[in-house]
């Protein structure tokens, strides 16, 4: 469902989410369907039916209640003055979501169920904010079509009512689509919902960890849940070298530097941003370190295991939560053992559900999101200095790994290291010698590490990195299973025997994991770097096969005062067009030029600098010819080599395959 209020009409538009069976209603002195649609909320009202929405419960739903609360008393209105009523509700609505205040219909107070893709997904997350114009275009909507009327404008004629439907229409069916993409998310939720007696079905995974350790703890320590969710421990000060754990000891003069600045550090956790950074440069490679975490990396290349090298990954399990469980630590303000003990069961519980069974989910989620909650005031896990505990010594018990492999281990190269594991290429000779240094640190640390071999690590940085694991056998059936589901792994058939190798795809690189929030820009650029260093395929032998337009698009968006225009020249003169918030579009031999202009000091900047022009595709046409949508395919391929040059320092005419 969706609402669009404007100063003088009210359009209101569901889809049934089965059918396409569709319900629109008009509020304006040319077309009145308030009786009807007060009609049709008592319908959903008596007959229990869910109102599913983005961003419904801080503004549709809202609407929706203030309707049913007041309709009886704009009996004598006309239509207009109910739409405007209406109008002058919504726009408060707005505000006090952007000043994040509190609404007035909390869930509990809502007659009609509510389920908010926005909440669900947790794109109202600062760092995963996504409106359903973004959702639109990375899941490749066929009209990406923004408002075309400002909300403030009096509606005059029905032609301007037909526009605002059709607007409304296309964001009822998208989604629609959102809603069909996440029916796994939403039956675990209800799920939830059953077994526990709380209204889950619009929670975001720190939500429902919230919730449920909330459920856990109350029963646990005998506290009612509204008293427990009002816990924090508040901290002014946080001396680090009262948290670093004991075994911490280094033997290389660098990482007992590093052990000094942090022992000798004390931090307000109100201020923690940049208080803390550090590199170290070890056996020709620099780390870099902060109160949140560690990343370092060799330079970017290829590194290739062979005969007389192996490429070793080692990765600690659930790491940042078995730190807190077998080093007993726990918020201030909850006692340790009962904490643990209820944190270690979830963890235990987790081992003994298959993946596939959804409860085997809901423990990883209330175990990751514990941590973060942590460092958030709004939860009653808040503790920053539990936090700390766990970030510090996070990043210093990898490096104590780290140091000890380079130490003891001949003609060892660290490849990369980040947060929870790290890489590194090792004569083959002391592969057992490596294991036993592993061991020792899981003894030390009582902490456990999984193991890998890569066969070839491609390596932009610490973060953007491709990642092609050893092959293994499995039977035929499990062979397609596998292949259906992860399609970019490398298979291979040998004598009738059937192999794969995992293909891990990080950062820049990732085309295949994407969530529904990222950006999907210039997919052909990731898949045709995937297929050269993976299957040996040359950058212009592959941009021949991609023909798929939605691979070459690009997504273009302005936020606060900026705007896009697009620019072109007729009859020697520029011409500008205004265009949506967010565009969709791709590189073209001829067309525009896409500007982004602040409306209040005028500055310009070019969506892609220099001589390339571009085509706006909010509209998807599929053309019969791949020809006709004009394509520069100049413009990626030169971007695909730059990008195999930044690794492999070498220029597009030197070009190989391996």
């Amino acid at each position: 469902m969706d609402y669009e209020t404007l100063s003088n009409c009210f359009t209101a538009v569901f889809e049934h989410y089965k059918t396409t069976e569709t319900k629109v209603f008009v509020v304006h002195d040319l077309r009145n369907d308030f009786d009807d649609f007060i009609d049709f909320l008592k319908q959903n009202t008596d007959n229990r039916e869910w109102h599913i929405s983005y961003n419904g419960l801080a503004f549709d739903a809202q609407v929706t209640h203030y309707i049913i609360e007041n309709y009886e008393l704009w009996e004598n209105l006309s239509a207009g003055e109910i739409a405007g009523i209406i109008y002058k509700y919504a726009t408060k609505c707005i505000a006090r979501s952007d000043a994040k205040e509190f609404h007035d219909y909390p869930q509990w107070k809502m007659c009609i169920g509510q389920i908010d893709l926005f909440k669900m997904h947790h794109w109202d997350n600062p760092a995963k904010r996504s409106s359903l114009k973004w959702i639109q275009y990375t899941m490749d909507w066929d009209n990406m079509l923004d408002m075309p009327i400002h909300h403030s404008a009096s509606i005059e004629t029905m032609d301007q009512i037909e526009t605002i439907l059709t607007y409304n229409i296309n964001d009822v069916k998208s989604t629609k689509e959102i809603f069909s993409r996440s029916h796994e998310l939403i039956k675990l939720r209800k799920d939830l919902t059953n077994t526990y007696g709380i209204n889950l079905y619009s929670a975001s995974e720190p939500r429902i960890s919230k919730e449920l350790f909330a459920y856990y703890m109350s029963e646990k320590l005998n506290i009612q849940k509204r008293d427990l969710k009002q816990m924090r421990t508040h901290r002014s000060i946080v001396k680090v070298k009262d948290i670093v754990l004991p075994y911490i000891k280094f033997v290389s003069t660098e990482f007992q530097t590093l052990l000094d600045r942090f022992n000798a550090l004390e931090v307000n956790p109100e201020y923690l941003k940049g208080v803390f950074k550090y590199s170290v440069l070890y056996k020709g490679v620099k780390t870099d370190f902060g109160i949140g975490g560690v990343h370092g990396a060799n330079k970017a290349g290829v590194y290739l295991s062979d005969d007389e090298y192996v490429i070793m990954s080692s990765d600690v399990t659930s790491f940042y939560p078995n730190l807190v469980i077998r080093n007993k630590w726990s918020p201030g303000h909850f006692p340790a053992a009962e904490f643990c003990d209820q944190y270690e069961w979830f963890f235990e519980e987790r081992k003994k559900i298959p993946k596939s069974n959804p409860m085997n989910y809901v423990y990883k989620i209330i175990l990751n999101s514990t941590f973060g909650l942590s460092n958030d005031k709004n939860s009653f896990f808040y503790d920053p200095e539990l936090t700390m505990r766990i970030t510090i010594n996070g990043q210093l018990s990898l490096m104590l790994l780290y140091e000890m492999i380079m130490e003891r281990i001949p003609d060892a190269l660290p490849i990369m290291h980040n947060t929870d594991g790290l890489e590194t290429r090792i004569p083959r000779k002391y592969v057992d010698q490596y294991m036993l240094i592993c061991k020792e640190w899981e003894d030390l640390t009582n902490l456990q590490l999984e193991h890998d071999e890569y066969q070839k690590l491609v390596v932009g940085d610490v973060n953007n990195y491709i990642g092609l694991n050893n092959f293994k056998e499995v039977d035929l059936t499990a062979w397609r299973e596998i292949k259906r589901k992860n399609p970019h792994y490398k298979f291979k058939i040998e004598r009738d025997k059937f192999y794969f190798a995992p293909c891990k795809l990080k950062g820049r690189f990732d085309f295949f994991n994407l969530q529904l929030h990222k950006n999907k820009s210039k997919l052909v650029i990731k898949k045709a770097l995937y297929n050269y260093f993976i299957h040996d395929i040359m950058p212009q032998d592959y941009l021949t096969q991609n023909n798929n337009i939605l691979d070459y698009c690009i997504g273009g968006k302005s936020k606060g005062d900026w705007k896009q225009v697009a620019r072109s020249i007729k009859d020697g003169r520029y011409h500008e067009e205004d265009l949506q918030k967010i565009n969709r579009y791709y590189v073209s031999n001829t067309g525009i030029k896409i500007i982004k202009i602040n409306k209040s000091d005028g500055r310009q900047i070019q969506l892609e600098a220099g001589q390339w022009m571009q085509t706006i595709f909010n509209k998807m046409k599929i053309e019969p010819k791949w020809e006709n949508y004009n394509v520069n395919k100049a413009y990626y391929l030169d971007a695909i080599e730059q990008e195999i040059d930044n690794i492999m320092n070498v220029s597009s005419n030197q070009l190989t395959l391996f």
